[in-house]
């Protein structure tokens, strides 16, 4: 079988979306050796309230510098993980499984050392994935060797992994060179991310773009049903 693999940044808390990439490749590589984007998912997701999604960011010293790579970013406050902890408490106590899952993530959000942002964000995807039984490979960009810029550089952890296809997300459509991938001998495969089915989350409407928690902390052992990499869900 030829090999699979995925590269995306590390982000806080990822939505159900981002573990189907990971679940569905043979590796996936944390690409936090790019320049970090404020305001992005890098350091926030969201979580259901009772008044709607809100955000929960964690706060890092980025201003002023613009040009840092992802792994190069601090995080300003040490209490925010007891600040987060507290918000998720408050907001999912009620969830039918938050009970089986509390003491694993209170020890990561109030027991966590690390200053760097990709360390924290790295540390929670492990858990996620332990929870959700997802057993991939997962390696870091600054494990290889980095050579050439943008599609060259992808391309190049692609084949330097032996992988022979390359699983992206459709919003790399912008600027994905896939005539290039296809003459190197790396097929491209797209992600659907539509038409995910709902499951019994709290505080209606439904939302399907909010952190994973939720639907671990709502569903628990059940997750996977949910989760459309388990159905296999790529396109070409």
């Amino acid at each position: 079988m030829p090999k699979k693999c995925a590269i995306l940044q590390s982000s806080y808390i990822p939505w159900k979306g981002y573990f189907d990439l990971v679940n569905l490749v043979d590796e996936f590589i944390f690409y936090d050796i790019v320049q970090y984007t404020r305001r992005d998912w890098r350091n926030r997701n969201k979580i259901k309230t009772p008044r709607g999604a809100e955000w929960l960011t964690i706060p890092v010293r980025s201003k002023g510098n613009y040009f840092a790579k992802i792994d190069e970013i601090e995080i300003e406050d040490p209490k925010w993980g007891a600040s987060h902890w507290g918000a998720i408490c408050t907001n999912y106590a009620s969830a039918k499984h938050f009970k089986d899952y509390k003491e694993r993530f209170e020890s990561c959000y109030l027991h966590t050392p690390e200053v760097r942002l990709s360390l924290v964000n790295q540390k929670f995807i492990h858990l996620i994935c332990d929870i959700l039984r997802i057993q991939t490979r997962i390696t870091n960009a600054s494990d290889y060797r980095d050579e050439g810029e943008r599609n060259w550089r992808l391309l190049s952890l692609c084949k330097q992994t032996g992988a022979e296809i390359y699983y992206s997300g459709p919003a790399a459509k912008s600027y994905l060179d896939v005539d290039l991938f296809r003459r190197e001998g790396v097929e491209v495969v797209w992600i659907d991310y539509s038409d995910y089915p709902e499951y019994n989350q709290l505080f209606p409407p439904f939302d399907h773009h909010v952190t994973v928690l939720d639907l671990i902390f709502n569903e628990g052992p059940d997750a996977q049903r949910y989760m459309k990499s388990f159905q296999h869900c790529p396109t070409r």
